[in-house]
């Protein structure tokens, strides 16, 4: 897929090295094709990192995607220069007034805290409330699910005994969905959180249909009935070294860590790990855009 981003925007050049088809304003304009405009809240705490992995798990479709990223004004981030915040995203009042094909809410490291106490809690509601009219379809993804399910449809988390950190097997539970096409009847996917939904609260609300979950990570993937909401709760856009990364640092900050389930071999964390994730996750985005986005948002907004 040809995304647009901005030619000075750190993942360009991580990403065509890759061989990830980066496109620049003037080759975009020249095709003389409406790009789908997805919106990107990201609220993860480094920005660029997330950047390319999200950027390269939307790059799997002929589809031309425009990318815009969207900050929070009540928020400050603290692991991400500001200098880059104010060059490459935009607050909320900027995008007020604009219409995207779809938006994508990513997890944030709030899971502790209820989410009325998060500082940013009402303009995030502001925000998906926004999503009914503005927006064809969203993916909220790990805690960004979280928050999404319970403000939408009333379901709460359940703090887990433990952080879930690893890759975990999953069933394919309705593989004539649209978003799961291509699929197998079992797939690995990457967790990282502290904390779910319990199964029953998804299968008895009528307005939701749960597609895959893991015996030891619980529900992974649901959506509602008209597609405009999609809950993710794991992370099939990292790339292989992120749990790594995730791991050293809380060792570093003297945590004490578990070691990441599945994800090294034979646990031992100085091995590099397995990538045994990626396919599920390209079909897995490719199937949003085509299926949730693409084909269900109109060429022009009449909304």
């Amino acid at each position: 897929m040809p995304i647009r981003v901005d030619d000075d925007l750190p993942a360009r050049e991580i990403l065509e090295a890759e061989n990830i088809f980066m496109m620049g304003q003037d080759r975009a304009d020249a095709q003389d094709v409406r790009p789908l405009e997805i919106v990107i809240l990201n609220l993860m705490p480094v920005k660029p990192d997330y950047e390319i992995q999200i950027l390269r798990a939307l790059s799997n479709t002929p589809l031309q995607v425009n990318a815009t990223y969207l900050t929070l004004s009540t928020h400050q981030s603290k692991n991400t220069p500001a200098s880059h915040i104010n060059r490459f995203y935009e607050l909320f009042p900027a995008i007020r007034d604009r219409f995207f094909d779809g938006m994508i809410i990513t997890g944030a490291p709030v899971e502790h805290m209820p989410f009325e106490e998060v500082n940013y809690w009402e303009e995030l509601k502001g925000i998906m409330d926004w999503t009914r009219t503005h927006v064809t379809s969203t993916l909220y993804i790990c805690w960004g699910a979280l928050a999404g399910i319970y403000y939408h449809y009333g379901i709460d988390k359940e703090k887990l005994p433990r952080k879930l950190s690893g890759i975990y097997r999953h069933r394919l539970l309705d593989r004539r969905d649209p978003l799961v096409r291509g699929f197998d009847d079992i797939f690995y996917a990457p967790h990282s959180r502290y904390s779910g939904i319990r199964r029953e609260d998804v299968v008895k609300n009528p307005n939701l249909r749960l597609l895959a979950e893991s015996d030891e990570a619980g529900v992974y993937l649901c959506r509602s009935n008209d597609g405009r909401d999609v809950f993710l709760f794991g992370h099939p856009e990292y790339d292989r070294m992120t749990l790594d990364a995730e791991y050293h640092r809380d060792l570093a900050r003297g945590l004490n860590p578990e070691i990441p389930e599945n994800y090294y071999e034979n646990d031992d964390p100085s091995t590099t790990p397995l990538l045994t994730w990626r396919a599920h996750a390209n079909s897995l985005y490719t199937n949003w855009l085509n299926f949730f986005v693409y084909q269900a948002t109109p060429y022009k907004f009449t909304r």
